[in-house]
C-alpha cells in the first residue's frame, strides 16, 4: 500500500493560502517564460547573430525539455519530497535564467533555455502536487485550482506585455534578469511557508531512461527538421538524423513496456477519449505556439513593429481568450465538451488561415486584429474541454499522471509546431529570394506558407476529436471538473 504522508502540522486556511501564494509565484514564472521570449526573438536574433533556422531553438529548447521531463519531475516530487524537489527545480530555473541573461553566443543561450525548461518541468508538477495536498477535496480545493488556472491564463498575457516593455526600455537580457529576484524570494520563503510531503513507498522507483530517450528523440527530430532545408531533405545527414530520432522514440516505447514503474504507462492510451484529448492537445500546442512564433516575426521583420507594439498586438488574442473562458465553461456543461472542442479548434484554424492574406504593407486593425480575435476565441473554447477530456474515465490515483501527460502533450506539441513553422517559413523565403524577390516580399511569402501549415494543423484536430473523443466518457466527468492545463 502507498499512502500520502501529510505535513507534520495541520494547516489552517490562512497558512494554506500563504503557501499557495509562494507556489503560485513559482508556477507563474515558468508560464511567463513560455511567452516572454517571443516578442524579443528578432532582437535576440540580431544581437547574438542567430541564423533563420536556429532562432526557433530559443523557444523549442525550452518547450522540449519542459515537456520531456514533466512526468519524471512529478514522480521525483512524489517520492523524494514535493517541497524539496520544487526548490531544486526553482534553483535550476533561476540559475539558468541568469545564464540566459549573460549569454553572448546563440549556442550558450539555447543550452541555458533547455536547462530553464528542465527547471520548469521540475517546478510545475511538484507545486501542483503540493496544492492538491494542502487543500482538502471540495470547494476550497476547487477555488485553489480555479486560481491556478487563472494564473496560467494571465501568465501568457503578462509574458507578452512584459517581454515587450523590458526589451524596449531595458534590453532583451532583462526578460531573464526579471526571474532572479522573484526566484530568490520564492526560494527563501518556501522552507518557512510551504509544508513538505511525499508518498510513503517501500521502494522508490524511477524511469530516468524513459525521460532521457523520449526527450533526446524529440530533440534530434527537431534538429533534423531545422537543418533539412540547409543540407537537403534527401541527404544522408538528414535521413540519418530522422532515423536516430525514430530509434530513440522506439527505445522509449520499449522501455515503457519493460520497466517496473514506467514514466508513461502505455495502458492509459487504451482509453480512446484520453488518447484523443492528448492528440488534440498536441495539435493545439503545435498550431497556436507556431502561430505566435511566426506572427511575431512577421510583425517585427515585415511590418517593423517594436517588441512593445508586438506584445500589445497579441493582447487581442489573450484578452479574448480570458474574456470567453466563462462562456466556454458554460457551453461545455450545457452543450457538449466534444462539440465545443471541435468548434474551438476550428476557430483557431480559421483565425490562423485568415492571416495567410497578410500583405507586405499590412496594418494591425485591417489585417491582423480579426484573425487574432478569432484565434483567441478558439483557445478559450479548446483548452477547457481538452483539459476535461484528458481526465475522463481516469481513476483518482492516476489523475496526476493524466494531467501531467496533458501538459507534456501541449509543451511538446508547441516545440514541434514552432520547429515546423520556422522551417517552412525559412525554406520558402529562401526560395523566393533565390528567384529574385525582394526581402520583405520573400519574408512575407515564407510567413504566409507557415500560417497555412499552422492553420492546417489546427483543423486536423477536428476529425481527431470526432473519431477518438467519446461523448459518453465526457458525460461521466463532473461539469465542474477543474482544468489543469498550463496554458
Amino acid at each position: 500500500m502507498i499512502a500520502v504522508a501529510q505535513s507534520e502540522i495541520p494547516y489552517q486556511a490562512v497558512h494554506r493560502w500563504r503557501a499557495f501564494a509562494v507556489l503560485a509565484v513559482a508556477y507563474f514564472m515558468t508560464i511567463v517564460d513560455l511567452t516572454i521570449v517571443n516578442v524579443a526573438l528578432p532582437t535576440i536574433g540580431r544581437k547574438l547573430h542567430f541564423s533563420e533556422t536556429n532562432l526557433q531553438w530559443v523557444v523549442t529548447a525550452y518547450g522540449l525539455t519542459f515537456g520531456g521531463f514533466l512526468l519524471l519531475g512529478g514522480r521525483a516530487a512524489d517520492l523524494l519530497g514535493r517541497r524539496r524537489i520544487m526548490m531544486i527545480g526553482l534553483a535550476t530555473f533561476t540559475a539558468a535564467s541568469l545564464g540566459c541573461a549573460l549569454a553572448t553566443t546563440d549556442s550558450f543561450l539555447i543550452v541555458m533555455r533547455g536547462i530553464q525548461g528542465l527547471g520548469a518541468a521540475i517546478v510545475l508538477p511538484a507545486a501542483l502536487s503540493i496544492v492538491m495536498n494542502i487543500f482538502p477535496e471540495g470547494a476550497e480545493r476547487n477555488k485553489a485550482l480555479g486560481a491556478w488556472g487563472a494564473i496560467a491564463a494571465s501568465g501568457a498575457t503578462v509574458g507578452l506585455i512584459s517581454g515587450g516593455l523590458l526589451t524596449r526600455y531595458f534590453g532583451w537580457q532583462y526578460i531573464f534578469f526579471l526571474n532572479l529576484p522573484i526566484g530568490a524570494a520564492a526560494l527563501l520563503l518556501a522552507p518557512r511557508i510551504v509544508p513538505e510531503s511525499r508518498l510513503d513507498a517501500a521502494r522508490r522507483r524511477f524511469d530516468p531512461f524513459g525521460a532521457v530517450t523520449v526527450t533526446a528523440g524529440l530533440l534530434v527530430a527537431v534538429y533534423a527538421l531545422s537543418q533539412a532545408p540547409q543540407h537537403g531533405w534527401a541527404s544522408a545527414r538528414t535521413i540519418s538524423l530522422f532515423a536516430a530520432a525514430a530509434a530513440l522514440v522506439l527505445a522509449f516505447l520499449v522501455i515503457e513496456t519493460r520497466v517496473e514503474a514506467p514514466l508513461l504507462p502505455l495502458r492509459i492510451f487504451r482509453q480512446r477519449t484520453v488518447a484523443g484529448a492528448n492528440a488534440v492537445a498536441l495539435l493545439l500546442g503545435a498550431s497556436f505556439f507556431g502561430f505566435i512564433f511566426v506572427g511575431t516575426l512577421y510583425m517585427q521583420q515585415v511590418l517593423g513593429y517594436s517588441a512593445l507594439q508586438t506584445g500589445l498586438a497579441w493582447l487581442a488574442a489573450s484578452i479574448t481568450s480570458v474574456a470567453l473562458a466563462g462562456l466556454s465553461q458554460a457551453l461545455v456543461t450545457r452543450v457538449s465538451a466534444k462539440l465545443v472542442m471541435a468548434v474551438g479548434m476550428g476557430l483557431i484554424g480559421g483565425g490562423i488561415l485568415w492571416t495567410t492574406a497578410a500583405p507586405v504593407h499590412g496594418a494591425f486593425w485591417h489585417d491582423l486584429a480579426g484573425p487574432f480575435f478569432v484565434a483567441g476565441a478558439g483557445t478559450a473554447f479548446a483548452f477547457i474541454p481538452v483539459s476535461i477530456a484528458a481526465l475522463a474515465g481516469i481513476a483518482e490515483k492516476e489523475a496526476g499522471l493524466a494531467s501531467g501527460l496533458l501538459n507534456t502533450s501541449q509543451q511538446i506539441g508547441g516545440a514541434i509546431g514552432v520547429a515546423i513553422a520556422s522551417t517552412v517559413a525559412a525554406t520558402h523565403s529562401r526560395t523566393l529570394i533565390d528567384s529574385g524577390s525582394a526581402a520583405p516580399a520573400a519574408l512575407t511569402g515564407g510567413f504566409q506558407w507557415a500560417f497555412w501549415v499552422c492553420g492546417a494543423i489546427a483543423l486536423a484536430a477536428i476529425p481527431v476529436t470526432f473519431l477518438l473523443v467519446r461523448s459518453h466518457d465526457l458525460a461521466r466527468v463532473g461539469s465542474t471538473q477543474p482544468a489543469l492545463s498550463t496554458d
